[in-house]
């Protein structure tokens, strides 16, 4: 048995205590300084989770973030980060005050995102330990996890597979083993780049796939459109993993990663629903990102276009709408805020 912490109260921290107790570990879950308010409704509904529709069991304890440091300091064997990508300072801040000087526990994480920092592409493994050794923590051991595995999903024990990545073969297999259950199905990898990158990328490919409906033809009925769309999204699916190919492999990342359960599986599970699939079929409509945005998911996070918008730059740099044209097509829609419109010839 190991002594598992979840930061962050959010369906996928939650989510993942599921596999954690049916591993019989400890397994606490500790909300993040904006959770208080949440943790207290959660606990007046008997635990009922409203993201995950289901009851968390007493078995996992859930603490507000006022036993934070009391948590941390409880000799661990893993800390899960279950926060947003834009939790990643705070949880630095976090952890480098309570383990200065001190040994840090095994990470896990399993935010998923990719950003620039001085006009380079930086994995949020990387930029974790960045702000880690900005603080005086250089001796640190982070792993993260891939793959096609939605929070409700989980939560109700249904069949998922999922790649634990670290940069060292043996602690990525450790901690799947950790995790394993006859339905939470871990492997592992020692591809770490290739497996967040794909995790991160693939929401804006989900984006474009999920744009199938609209891209389809422009000159047929709406009932037609409907029975045959898919000829279309499976076009658009395989660039999407050629395309991910390209920029996995620039990024340092393995080729055949991709066809694996953080690019390809993760990508499929994405597209078939979700929020940047949902924002892509707005998008084939003919909407512009402002006007889908404002007029029908105006309180809804998109990491993909979040993503589109981090990265445009830094990517239209170093690629060109000529390698790239369904990446390129998508990002620069949104960035522009014009209509998506794409370069089908350049498809390979």
């Amino acid at each position: 048995m190991s002594r598992i912490l979840i930061i962050g109260a959010g369906a996928m921290g939650s989510a993942f205590a599921f596999p954690c107790l049916d591993n019989n570990h400890d397994i606490n879950i500790v909300g993040t300084h904006l959770e208080n308010g949440f943790i207290d409704d959660l606990k007046k509904n008997k635990n009922f989770h409203p993201g995950l529709k289901i009851n968390i069991p007493e078995e996992v304890k859930i603490f507000k973030f006022d036993k934070f440091d009391e948590l941390l300091k409880s000799n661990l064997d893993l800390i899960v980060l279950g926060i947003s990508s834009k939790g990643i300072e705070w949880v630095a801040d976090q952890l480098s005050r309570l383990y200065k000087n001190k040994t840090m526990p095994k990470l896990l994480m399993l935010t998923k995102g990719l950003s620039i920092h001085d006009n380079k592409y930086e994995l949020l493994v990387d930029k974790l330990q960045r702000l880690l050794n900005s603080k005086g923590i250089n001796k640190t051991n982070i792993s993260a996890i891939g793959g096609p595995c939605l929070a409700s999903g989980l939560a109700n024990r249904v069949h998922s597979s999922v790649v634990i990545a670290n940069k060292d073969i043996k602690t990525a297999k450790q901690i799947a083993d950790m995790l394993n259950t006859s339905y939470y199905h871990t492997s592992h990898s020692d591809d770490l780049n290739g497996v967040e990158v794909s995790a991160a990328i693939k929401n804006i490919f989900s984006m474009a796939v999920g744009a199938a409906k609209g891209l389809c033809s422009s000159n047929i009925s709406d009932e037609v459109r409907e029975k045959n769309y898919l000829n279309t999204a499976s076009a658009l699916m395989k660039q999407s993993i050629y395309e991910m190919e390209i920029f996995v492999e620039h990024l340092k990342g393995k080729k055949e990663t991709v066809k694996g359960l953080a690019g390809l599986g993760d990508l499929y599970v994405s597209s078939g629903g979700g929020r940047n699939a949902k924002m892509g079929v707005y998008i084939g409509e003919g909407l512009t990102f402002s006007e889908a945005k404002k007029t029908k998911m105006e309180k809804v996070t998109v990491e993909g276009a979040d993503l589109a918008k981090e990265i445009a730059k830094k990517v239209n740099e170093d690629f060109g709408e000529e390698k790239l044209p369904l990446m390129l097509g998508m990002i620069n829609a949104i960035v522009d805020d014009k209509q998506l419109k794409l370069n089908w010839d350049a498809f390979r």
